[in-house]
This record gives C-alpha cells, structure tokens and sequence, in this order.
C-alpha cells in the first residue's frame, strides 16, 4: 500500500477525481519506468562490448609477454630443460582458450543472457488504482486532474523512491545483478580500457609471476652454491664443539675462543657476505666470532636441506615430559620373521612394557633390502615396504600375547653379514629416535650395535642407556679360524663399547663375558602361549589322558654352533648305549647339509624334519627336549620346554643356571651322565609346574626384573626429575664442566671410537661390511630417507 500526502489550497476549488485520471498517471509512470529499463540495457550492451575489447587487449599482451619470456637468456643445461620453459608451456594452452572464449562473437550475447534482469514486475495496478481512488475520496471529494499534476510534481521524490525499493527487491531475487553492479561501478572509475588493463599490468599477480621468472632465469652468479666450509672453519668448529673436552685437558675458554677468532679471521667477512642472503646480513655487525660461525654453518646447512639430529656432542636439552610419560626406545639387531632370540625377546619386551601407563614404547629393528631379505628370512618370505612387516609383526604378536600392545615400530637401515650370519647397522642407528622422544634406550646386543656405530652417542642422546646381552660372540668366535686370537681382540672391544655407550648392562647368565656396569639376571620370558600348553597338557593328565605319547626331539637353527656339533659328538660316542634311541630334530640353517651328512656317515638315529615354531601342534606330544649346547647364553626353547611341562635335558652351564631349580630339568656334566639323564626322563613323567614356577617363566615376571635390575624402576619413578622436568621443560643432565674421572674415561673412549669407526679402511679391517657407515640408495628409497650426503654435508664424520 502506497500512502500519498496531498496538500490544499484554500483558494483552490476541489476538482472530482475518477479512476481513469488516476489509471492515466499510473500508466504514464509505467511509461517512465520502462523507457528507463531500456536505456539501462543499451548501456550494458555497450559495456558488453567495451569488455570484449579489453579481452582482445588483454590476448595481445599475454602474447607479448610470452614473446619477452622466449627472450631471456637461459644458461645451458645439461640435465633437463629449464623450469621456466615447462611454465611457459603449460601457460600457452589456457592462453589459447581464454583468446578462442572473449573472441567469439557470441560473447557479448552470452554475457547478456548470463547478466541480463529477468525480474518480472509484478505490480497490481488495480489494487494501486483502488487505493489512490479510495484516499482521494476520504479528503472531501478528492482531488481533480490538476490536483494529480501537484501530487505528482510535488511527491516525485516518493515515486522515485518507490521505484527503488522495487528495484532493490528485484536485486534479490535474482543474483546477476550484483556482478553488473560492480563491474559498473568499476568501468565508471576507468576512462578507458588502457587505463585498465595499466592497472592489470601493475597487480600483485603480475608482479609475483615476473619475480618467479626472474629467480628462474637468473644468471648463473646469483644461483651459484653456497661454498662449502673450508680447512680454517672446519678446525674452528671443531676445537669450539670440544670445548667442555679442551677444558678437561687443562685448555681454558679464552684460548679456545682465541684459537677459534684467528681460524675464522682470514676469509670470514668474505664468505659471510657471499653465502647469507640480504636479510641475514645485520648479523655482521656483530663482533662475535661465535656468532659469525654459526651462521656460516647454518647458511652451508640449509643450502643442503640438512635435518640432521645427530653427531657426536652431546645436547644440553635432552627428553622433555610435555606429555608426563617417558619416552622407552628399544633398539634390536634382528626382527620377524627370522625366528632368532633378538627378534622375538625384545618384540615382547616391547609389548610389555608399553602394558605400563608410565611410558610411550618404540621398538626399532633393522629393515633389510630385498636381495637380504630373501637369504634370511625363511620360506621365501619378503616384504616390500616397512609397514608391510610392521602389520606382519603385529599380527605375530597378537595372536601369542592375546592383547593389542601399543607401541611404535620403527625401521633403520641394516645389511645381512653372511661371514657373521648377522645384521649390521647402515649409518648411525640413533638418527632414528628423535631427540625429543630420546629419554631412555634399551639396547639389544650393545656390543653387537656399537661394534661400527659412527653417530651419535647413546649416552650423550638419553638420559638413561640400558645394554642387555643376547648372546656369547666369544664362543662362536672360537670356533672360526684363528678364533682365540679374534676373540681376544672382540673381547676388548666388547668392554670398550659397553662402557662408552651404556650407564648398564644386563647380562642374561654368567655365560657372557663379564662387561663394565653389568649384572646378571635373566629378564626374558616365555610366550604365554608355551604357558597356556603347558595347563592344557596338566588337565589332561589330571583327566588321566596320556599328555605325551612320543620321544625326544631337538629344536635349533641348523648351525653348527647351536649344539649340533654338542649332540653328535654325545650320540656317536654312546650309540650302544642309546641302542634303539630316536631323536627327532628340527631346524633349517646353513650348516643344515653338513650336520646331516656328517649324522649319515655315523650311522645316527636321528630324523631331520624342518624347522617350525616351537607351539607347533606336531610338537606338543613330545616328553622330552634334548638341548647339548653351550654357546648359548639363556636358550628360549629350553625355557618354552619347561612351559609346556616337558622334561628338559641340557649341560650343567652357566647358561643353564636360571632353569636348574625347576624339577623337569635334568643338567648333566659328563656324557655318561647325558646317558642315564636320557633313560631317566624317557622312564618317568614329567611334573606339573607349580603357580610360582609358571609366573617365574611368564614376562610379566621378566618385566619386573627388567624394571628393577636395569634401575628403569627408579628412573620412571624418580618424582624429583619428574617435578623439574615440568618446571623447567627438560630433565636436569649432568654438568660437562666438571664430569668425573669415570666420565671422562668414558667421553675419551667414546670419542676414540667415533674417530676409529670414521675411517673406512679401519671398518673394512676389522671386518665390517663396505659401505655400511652411511646406508645405501637402496634404503633411501625403502624407508623415505635423505641421501647421506645431505644428512652429513660438512665432512665423511
């Protein structure tokens, strides 16, 4: 409803009003309305075109900016063709398409078919009609055709108002208005196309895509490398990273840094200029010669992409408890599916610890390229990527444990040794634990990691560096060739890393050599599987079922040195007095031709089946495990034996030592003894294990044992630590100015090492695998890792 306000003249005579005076003004503004709609699509008709005509300027400008890229002087290379004719070749197509799109002649109608109002007006002329009449008639007859004229003339303004507010409604409704709104407004800032297209030319876009072009093109001085660190400055860096070392000798700081002022002096400003960028050059100003070097080793580092977080001095920020746990890194040299004891103990070491609330557990093991692969894992069974064995190993676990661990597994690269029948470490394998997870370490095998580490120092990287002690190396060792001279040399170097890189060692039994800081307990346990067999069986005898209706059996890899050279010896010797005696024996290994050839030329009764795992159903109606060998330092499948309830019979060896106290293991110290042990567990029946032997067997036992001798019970459980590591973000290490005579003893060994394993011909000398101080391309592409080039950019260390 439209209200219109009238005004009236005393001197003017009221004129009747009709409906067809007021339907006569009604249309006459109707008339006004659409002649003005009209003169508003002209306009943009013309603007259409005007636009049109920019495109065509804006297609010739594009093609003489490509012209002028064509132009530059691009240096030659050799490898690929340069960057920037890749972005010119990949512009050129969408060019041609946007001048094929503003150059077609049906874009002007398009644009107005795209932009045009569609509004229909919907107005009820006859309800405006009525209303008009009606207001007129309430004024004591109305108004005549003069009294419209004043109406109109004076109320104009209303009229126009209206036609706004109609206008705004219909912008509404319908969305295209908007663009044209603004495009108008803009064309009206602009006097003509030059003038905008000036303003195209002067964008941010235009002069983002000119700088890159320019960094592209750039001539062959401003994109040389930055040079590399030269003799002065590596001797610099050097004698100032030793500084805490220097200073035990009896060198002061201020010699130090004087030592460090005139190694830098020479070429320092030079280099400096040449290598920062403009940004960083304020830092000149300083006169701090420390300062200066750091920068110069940060522009070297980051020309390189270098992340690197190891090396050989220590951090002054170790682990910090953002998250109130700690951090436990479990760090082995063998892992699934090669059925070896420092594959299977550590992965339920892992599995149990990370059972405690207390810490976050990773578990890192070797990844081996496929051509290892394939000569040690059995069956054929290789894996493509390192989260293909990551689910393998998990699934392994799982069914044996029975609960879902949570911890992370992760890979460092490693080479199969067939001369050893081991796994060595590619590069430094403390690169792999970040140093804000680097808390506390558990070494498998310390002495079999360090042997050729060239990385960072464990006991520098962590906070609390435990070792634990798999396996007796000097025994195998003497059975090699010029084997006592070998383990006397590996016996040295054994106590040499064990006391550089570790705060304690854990020795599995007395059969290992006696290393710096150790002691002895068994802290492995049993697959809770073994355990599970074992009740069954102890039911079923109860029930009077017979638990077990064969022999003997042995279960080992198929190497010499793993007691098969123990057990012919024993049934050769006493082949009549075992008459009628069948062993069967179970294994796959190198020596695997040699031990049955030299059983067949003997004439032994012994059945080689191969190998299989030792909860293998096949293998639970045996009574008795024969196990002769003392190379070993605590046997698994002995303990697995004595789960399941079998008669266990081995030597009288420190190896050994844990198992004597339970009733179904029968040690023998001589052959004869081996003889009658033989007959007696043949003739009688094994007893049950007690709940206190099966839990002293179980890994949660072992787990405590662990905890306790290895002191990561007080460590975890240290508040003091614990309470300043939330006040100050990081754990309180101990001071390097004043280490003590112990320390420094250790820091002196360590640092011989590092420089030893350094040199390449040293390694090869010693026996290691070529190429192993640094990992190869292969593992690079295996496991997503930077060349060792950039990881180490200054020097080979």
């Amino acid at each position: 409803m439209i209200n219109i306000k009238t005004e009236t003249r005393a001197t003017a005579a009221p004129e009747p009003v009709s409906s067809a005076n007021a339907f006569s003004f009604i249309s006459r503004g109707w008339r006004e309305v659409r002649d003005s709609a009209d003169a508003d699509l002209k306009l943009m008709k013309n603007r259409a075109d005007s636009f049109k005509n920019l495109a065509t300027s804006f297609d010739r400008e594009i093609e003489n900016f490509i012209n002028s890229a064509s132009a530059f002087s691009v240096p030659a290379i050799k490898s690929s063709p340069p960057a920037e004719i890749d972005f010119v070749k990949r512009l050129q197509p969408k060019i041609s398409e946007i001048r094929r799109a503003y150059s077609s002649p049906d874009f002007s109608r398009k644009v107005l078919e795209k932009w045009s109002p569609r509004t229909r007006i919907r107005i009820d002329l006859s309800a405006i009609k009525n209303a008009i009449v009606a207001d007129a008639e309430e004024r004591d007859g109305g108004l005549g055709f003069r009294g419209w004229e004043r109406v109109r003339r004076g109320r104009g303004l209303r009229l126009k108002e209206f036609w706004g507010e109609w206008k705004e409604e219909s912008e509404e409704g319908q969305k295209e208005w908007e663009p044209i709104r603004a495009l108008k407004t803009r064309l009206q800032r602009r006097s003509s196309s030059s003038d905008i297209f000036e303003g195209f030319k002067n964008s941010e876009f235009v002069e983002k895509v000119k700088s890159s072009l320019k960094a592209i093109c750039r001539e062959p001085q401003e994109s040389k490398d930055v040079p590399p660190l030269d003799v002065p400055e590596l001797l610099a860096y050097l004698v100032r990273q030793s500084g805490p070392f220097l200073d035990q000798l009896g060198f002061k700081t201020d010699i130090c840094d004087k030592i460090v002022e005139s190694l830098c002096s020479k070429r320092k400003n030079q280099l400096l200029l040449r290598s920062l960028s403009a940004g960083e050059s304020s830092f000149l100003d300083s006169d701090n010669t420390n300062d200066e070097l750091d920068l110069r080793i940060a522009s070297v580092l980051q020309s390189t992409g270098h992340c690197y977080e190891g090396g050989f001095w220590p951090d002054s920020a170790k682990h910090n408890l953002s998250d109130g746990k700690r951090n436990v890194a479990i760090v082995t040299t063998a892992s699934l599916p090669w059925m070896t004891g420092t594959a299977v103990n550590p992965l339920f070491r892992a599995a149990y610890l990370a059972s405690y609330a207390k810490q976050n557990v990773t578990l890192l093991v070797p990844w081996l390229c496929k051509k290892d692969q394939e000569l040690v894992y059995p069956n054929s069974l290789t894996f493509s990527s390192p989260e293909e064995q990551e689910v393998y190993i998990r699934n392994w676990l799982e069914e044996r444990v029975g609960f879902k661990a949570d911890f992370k597994i992760s890979f460092y690269p490693g080479k199969f040794s067939k001369s050893r029948r081991s796994i060595i470490p590619a590069g430094d394998t403390s690169q792999f634990i970040p140093s804000r997870d680097a808390d506390i370490a558990i070494l498998e095998e310390p002495e079999h990691l360090n042997w050729y580490h060239h990385g960072k120092r464990w006991t520098d990287k962590f906070n609390h560096v435990v070792g634990v002690v798999h396996t007796n190396y000097l025994e195998y060792i003497k059975r090699e060739k010029n084997g006592a001279l070998q383990a006397f040399f590996v016996k040295h170097i054994n106590n040499w890393v064990a006391r550089a890189y570790c705060h304690k060692v854990l020795r599995l039994s007395a059969a290992t050599q006696d290393l710096p800081k150790s002691v002895i307990c068994n802290v492995h346990g049993v697959n809770p599987k073994f355990l599970k067999i074992g009740e069954k069986l102890a039911e079923e005898r109860e029930l009077g079922q017979r638990a077990f209706s064969k022999g003997a059996y042995f279960l080992g890899k198929m190497v010499w040195a793993k007691g098969y050279r123990e057990l012919i010896d024993l049934l050769s010797k006493h082949k009549n007095d075992l008459d009628g005696f069948n062993l069967d024996v179970f294994g796959n290994g190198e020596d695997a031709h040699e031990v049955q050839t030299a059983a067949k030329r003997l004439h032994l009764n012994l059945n080689f089946m191969k190998g299989r795992d030792h909860a293998d159903d096949s293998l639970h109606g045996y009574k008795v495990f024969i196990n002769p060998s003392v190379s070993d330092v605590l046997c698994t499948a002995t303990a697995e034996a004595l789960a399941m309830g079998k008669f266990v019979i081995c030597a009288d060896h420190p190896s050994n030592e844990f198992f004597s106290s339970y009733p179904n293991c029968l040690t023998y110290k001589t052959s004869d003894d081996f003889v009658a042990k033989v007959k007696e567990a043949l003739a009688n029946e094994p007893q049950p294990l007690t709940p206190e032997q099966r839990y002293n067997l179980s890994w949660e036992a072992a787990t405590q044992r662990f905890m306790e001798y290895s002191d990561l019970d007080r460590v975890l459980n240290n508040k003091d630590d614990a309470q300043l590591s939330k006040s100050y973000g990081k754990l309180i290490t101990r001071s390097v100015s004043m280490p003590t005579l112990s320390g420094m003893v250790d820091g002196g060994l360590a640092f011989a090492h590092y420089c030893l394993t350094g040199n390449e011909l040293l390694r090869l000398c010693t026996g290691a695998i070529p190429g192993t101080r640094d990992y190869d391309k292969q593992h690079c592409r295996d496991l997503h890792l930077l060349p060792p080039q950039v990881e180490n950019p200054i020097y080979g260390w």
